[in-house]
């Protein structure tokens, strides 16, 4: 009689889709950069709206914006071989205070009425240098928290609790506008770095667990980190499927990411709304992004990736345009909320394939360029996109954007069959 074989279930797809929370590790980090993100979008809106109050104008916008952007430019890359070379964690919980302190310094500055748009681009730039050297030892360690089986899984994770968060910090940020003011969302950001700083410091490894690679080089040999910077733009260069994913998500960025900084005009100038409003319409961007990466939760280590970053971005594009050109508030919520989860799948996923595809030694590098490709190229967006509007209107500027990226999609989409292919 031939034995009964059982072979091994696959956990239901409801319970795999939060797989990777398992690990406790992961859930810690997880529920502090939840906490964290929430008060970061809550800054978010009280300064671009702090911005607009104090020049009235769109260039000032994109300014900021570019201030907070910038320090991508030349951190980023170097951030990434820190992250190959030093303690991932150690370097995350050194930003992070940082980061907290420039918040709490703005707010205090709000609150006393002594700010001017001076002070508010300098504090910019002094928070986007945390978060251009701490992107990539953020990225690189969520592998180092569940493995290479959960990676899928925890990437979206961790696109759904930031997703989620843009739609709690603005719809909070409203109700602060009411209670405690622009000065209120500015302290909560910086005590909500407590929380991310706590669950970092909670994380505990197996002992040789390193959270570098095993490199023996000082980073006081200057020679370290121009090698490994060009190690890994020739590691990127002689792979065509990654450089294809950088390069969709560098033009994604740089002609789709102004809308964010441009919807304070919208609210104000062409729907008539408030601060209150734009905080809605920040929120309804962050839930269809919360949705998108809510299902690529839920769908798990699914096939077609390549197909499933080409259709985000390209959807992407449309709403862009249809966002842009549209009168309608209600028509425009629902585009916004297609902006949204359209974004999030293009770039939750070229996140995952990038994990998967690159080694182990090359993480921190790799991801430091996937940074780079979608906020690197965020300052000169926004610096273009603010000068544009200023001339030719922020409608005309924005749908132009958007076109771009379509036409741009469309034509990779038929030209690159690797891509299509990818898995």
């Amino acid at each position: 009689m031939v034995p009964e074989v059982t072979l091994p279930q696959k956990p239901p797809r409801r319970q795999a889709m939060f797989r990777a929370l398992s690990h406790r590790n992961f859930r810690l980090f997880w529920a502090g950069a939840f906490l964290s993100n929430i008060g970061t979008w809550m800054q978010a809106v009280a300064q671009s709206w702090l911005v607009l109050t104090l020049t009235n104008s769109p260039f000032w916008l994109g300014l900021d914006a570019f201030m907070a952007t910038a320090p991508g430019f030349f951190l980023t890359l170097a951030g990434g071989v820190f992250a190959d070379l030093v303690d991932r964690r150690r370097l995350l919980i050194y930003t992070q205070v940082v980061a907290g302190l420039a918040a709490l310094g703005l707010a205090t500055l709000v609150y006393t009425n002594v700010v001017n748009r001076w002070i508010v681009l300098g504090f910019s730039f002094v928070t986007g240098c945390c978060m251009a050297l701490a992107g990539p030892s953020y990225q690189a360690m969520t592998f180092d928290l569940v493995g290479r089986e959960d990676v899928a899984n925890a990437v979206a994770l961790n696109s759904s609790q930031f997703q989620l968060s843009r739609v709690i910090g603005p719809v909070m940020a409203g109700f602060g506008f009411k209670f405690f003011g622009l000065a209120g969302c500015f302290f909560v950001n910086g005590l909500s770095f407590v929380a991310v700083i706590v669950a970092l410091r909670m994380v505990r490894f197996d002992e040789g667990h390193n959270l570098s690679s095993p490199a023996t080089r000082s980073l006081k040999d200057r020679r370290v980190l121009w090698q490994d910077l060009i190690d890994g733009f020739r590691y990127v260069r002689n792979r065509p499927r990654v450089f294809s994913l950088l390069l969709m998500s560098g033009v994604t960025s740089l002609f789709g990411a102004p809308y964010l900084t441009l919807v304070p005009v919208y609210a104000r100038d062409i729907f008539q709304l408030g601060e209150t409003g734009l905080a809605w319409m920040m929120g309804t961007a962050g839930a269809g992004a919360f949705c998108g990466a809510l299902m690529l939760a839920y769908l798990g280590d699914f096939k077609r990736k390549g197909l499933a970053v080409i259709a985000g971005a390209f959807s992407f594009g449309l709403f862009v345009t249809a966002f842009a050109l549209s009168t309608n508030l209600w028509l425009s919520l629902g585009f916004l909320f297609g902006v949204g989860f359209s974004i999030v799948t293009s770039v939750a996923v070229t996140n995952t394939l990038l994990q998967k595809l690159v080694t182990d030694e090359m993480r921190g590098r790799v991801m430091s360029m996937f940074i780079l490709s979608f906020i690197g190229t965020m300052p000169i967006g926004n610096i273009v996109a603010g000068t544009a509007s200023h001339r030719f209107g922020v409608r005309h500027t924005l749908a132009t954007g958007g076109l771009v990226i379509v036409i741009f999609v469309t034509t990779v989409a038929i030209t690159n069959k690797r891509l299509r292919t990818l898995h």
